[in-house]
């Protein structure tokens, strides 16, 4: 397979975003789901830091130290040729030029994009955090694809009623500290997903949740991205615990045989010309 360089990938990686595109993000948690997802037909993966971390023995929530983060990423990449977006969470560090040193780690070990959040913090210290890693990336020779994430509906910053006020202030914020996409996990609502799309001028991202709109009523409504999150993870590991309960606890063998891909099948994925 013939490999890229890096800002090749990027630059495919920001043409998915184009106006009147919509990429769909599987989220992979090992080089295995990630090349699972290629072969799938993904145009694109992103890992997700919950079930990335789970896969390497940690906690999400920027417990994940870098070095297990960019040795699972170097990973990903050799098996896939799509572009990779790494969920950086808070960059792993408070102070942005921590973060960017960590981000500049996972350029390294292939990463073109970027989630990066601003959690519960002040929406300045995002702001330097995304300059500073943009330029970490840039120094490494990399044009690389940040997406803002805001928790403004995520976690309830503000009160309902001032969610919308909120989250575009900081996505305004955002796009004027150098962010190149916004991401708004648990948005859900029409009204508020249309607006966002049309006042900020950047790629408007929705993560999967209960009563999110079909991929082509989002696209309507200017949506350019939609992630999995940590969910085919979670529901990967849900099925993973119902077939060891059941040999474990009744010696059935016929849950861990239903649904499972043949052995052939999946060594083949791996099989690199």
């Amino acid at each position: 397979m013939t490999r890229e360089n890096a800002n090749d990938r990027s630059a495919r990686f920001r043409a998915l975003h184009a106006k009147g595109e919509l990429l769909l993000l599987p989220n992979a948690w090992d080089a295995a789901s990630a090349r699972l997802f290629e072969a799938a037909g993904a145009r694109a993966i992103a890992t997700t830091s919950a079930g990335l971390a789970w896969s390497c023995g940690w906690p999400d929530g920027n417990a994940l130290p870098i070095r297990v983060y960019a040795a699972a990423l170097e990973a990903i990449a050799r098996v896939v040729g799509v572009p990779i977006s790494a969920d950086a969470e808070g960059g792993y560090a408070g102070d942005p030029r921590a973060a960017g040193e960590h981000v500049a780690a996972l350029v390294g070990a292939g990463a073109v994009g970027i989630n990066l959040e601003d959690g519960g913090d002040p929406p300045e210290l995002l702001c330097a955090k995304i300059d500073a890693v943009k330029s970490a990336a840039a120094r490494a020779g990399v044009d690389l694809f940040v997406n803002a994430r805001t928790d403004v509906v995520l976690r309830a910053l503000v009160p309902p009623e001032r969610a919308l006020e909120e989250t575009l202030a900081r996505g305004r914020r955002y796009r004027d500290a150098g962010a190149d996409g916004l991401f708004v996990p648990k948005l859900a609502e029409t009204d508020a997903i249309r607006t966002i799309a049309a006042e900020i001028d950047l790629p408007l991202n929705l993560l999967v949740v209960p009563g999110l709109a079909p991929p082509a009523a989002l696209r309507a409504l200017g949506v350019r991205r939609v992630s999995a999150g940590s969910s085919i993870a979670a529901t990967a590991y849900g099925v993973a615990r119902r077939a060891a309960r059941a040999f474990l606890d009744e010696g059935r063998h016929d849950a861990m045989l239903e649904g499972a891909l043949p052995y052939g099948e999946l060594n083949a994925l791996f099989a690199r010309g």
